[in-house]
């Protein structure tokens, strides 16, 4: 046997040339096969056990029907994540449609690891809504001026920046310097606070009412802005550097591209998930201060805050949960879902669910790629429906259209009859804005 068919268990580790040298020598001096192996395990370690996909699939909850609620490419996607090896069980929400890796509205617990791609691009992607003190009859008859306001706070858009940076608590935070990729995501970081991303995301106006349910500081009827958007840019990089990052730890196993993780034992692992809840944090505060500008720009009082998130990982114990546009739903948390930029969304009660592993959707789930729309929707027809719906739209964009997304009502429907979520509150959007036809995030 030649010295590197001695040591081809250890193909992929990054020492592989110098194990392979060092069989050499010990075949030059006449040392066996098997000795020769005892050696270099004594030397270099084991060597790494070779990653493979479990014939069958761990255990899965879906809420939806497939073919109705739900795509059977989403199914098969997460089925596929379920034959990992660091799989433990999932669930299918029934907004879930068809991504990258896990299916959007995918919730999948992994042992002792983190999948990157399962997580998402834009780590830390939330639902920030502020409710407050002005009447909805008063918010309707000043909604023209509060939306030029809510404009003025933000901006929409791939790449976008501020020309004059805004600061907050978060730019300070220790974890910026834990390693020389997240310190040089820094100035990147620094000029997109404070501002919203393209794609789905969004900022509403939006008026509503109470569904009868008491407490949570919910008034019987209220209003506020509702804003949708991520980590921008800097999630981004993140995603993208530790996605490459669990692509070459699982080189040369069987497993998927995307599907790749990271133990959660080792350094990338560690410093993934730093990175991970760093561009949470990051997330959180774009939104707090797109918040805080306009309440000080309009005078208004908030009241108060109810929010959730999504693209990010979870852990408890050994336990990791992946939720993919899902979000936590746990027993008693207020959390937010949204349906479209022309019907209503729901301020929810989690309801603590274990089987969907205290989890919900994330919105109503689109019923169709971003293509499929473009081709089957016209921009005047969408912009026609929304005026007739009496709400203002800035930054429109087709695939954007209330005709893309599910049925708002179903997906609530579905989830309220599994014990998922119990809906407090209803509101409708009565001015949006969102990046239009240029950008994607």
């Amino acid at each position: 046997m030649k010295p590197h068919e001695i040591c081809a268990a250890w193909k992929g580790d990054k020492h592989f040339a110098k194990i392979a040298k060092r069989a050499a020598e010990l075949q030059k001096k006449g040392q066996q096969p098997p000795a020769i192996l005892a050696t270099l395990q004594a030397e270099f370690g084991s060597p790494p056990v070779v990653a493979r996909l479990r014939e069958v699939a761990q255990p899965l909850r879906i809420y939806g029907e497939i073919g109705r609620e739900i795509e059977s490419g989403a199914l098969d996607q997460i089925k596929l994540a379920l034959r990992l090896p660091i799989a433990i069980r999932g669930a299918l929400m029934p907004d879930a449609h068809p991504g990258y890796a896990l299916p959007i509205g995918g919730v999948f617990e992994a042992h002792r690891a983190v999948a990157p791609a399962m997580v998402g691009v834009d780590i830390g992607c939330r639902m920030h809504l502020t409710l407050f003190d002005l009447p909805p009859t008063e918010f309707a008859r000043h909604r023209t001026p509060l939306f030029a306001d809510l404009k003025a706070v933000t901006l929409f858009g791939t790449g976008q920046g501020r020309d004059k940076p805004l600061d907050h608590p978060v730019l300070a935070d220790s974890r910026w310097q834990r390693t020389k990729f997240l310190h040089n995501l820094l100035s990147k970081a620094t000029a997109q606070l404070g501002t919203s991303g393209s794609g789905n995301h969004f900022a509403e106006l939006v008026m509503g009412e109470r569904l009868g349910v008491e407490g949570d500081n919910i008034p019987q009827t209220f209003a506020g802005l509702l804003t949708h958007s991520g980590s921008r840019g800097m999630g981004y990089e993140v995603a993208s550097h530790y996605i490459r990052l669990a692509a070459q730890e699982c080189k040369g196993s069987n497993i998927p591209h995307m599907y790749e993780w990271l133990d959660l034992d080792g350094e990338a692992g560690q410093e993934y998930w730093a990175a991970m809840e760093l561009a949470g944090a990051f997330a959180k505060a774009n939104h707090e201060l797109i918040h805080a500008l306009f309440a000080r720009r309009t005078g208004l009082k908030p009241l108060t805050v109810v929010q959730n998130h999504h693209n990010f990982a979870w852990r408890n114990g050994d336990k990791v949960i992946h939720r993919k546009g899902a979000t936590p739903a746990e027993k008693g948390v207020l959390g937010v879902i949204p349906g479209s930029m022309g019907t209503s969304s729901y301020i929810v009660r989690g309801g603590g669910a274990e089987e969907a592993l205290q989890s919900a959707s994330h919105g109503a789930g689109r019923t169709s790629s971003r293509a499929v729309a473009k081709d089957k929707f016209s921009l005047s027809a969408v912009r026609q429906q929304l005026k007739e719906a009496d709400i203002l739209i800035e930054g429109l964009s087709v695939d954007e259209a209330p005709q893309a997304y599910k049925d708002i009502e179903r997906v609530m429907q579905v989830q309220v009859e599994a014990g998922l979520v119990e809906p407090i509150a209803r509101m409708r959007p009565v001015a949006v804005i969102m990046a239009g036809e240029k950008g994607r995030t």
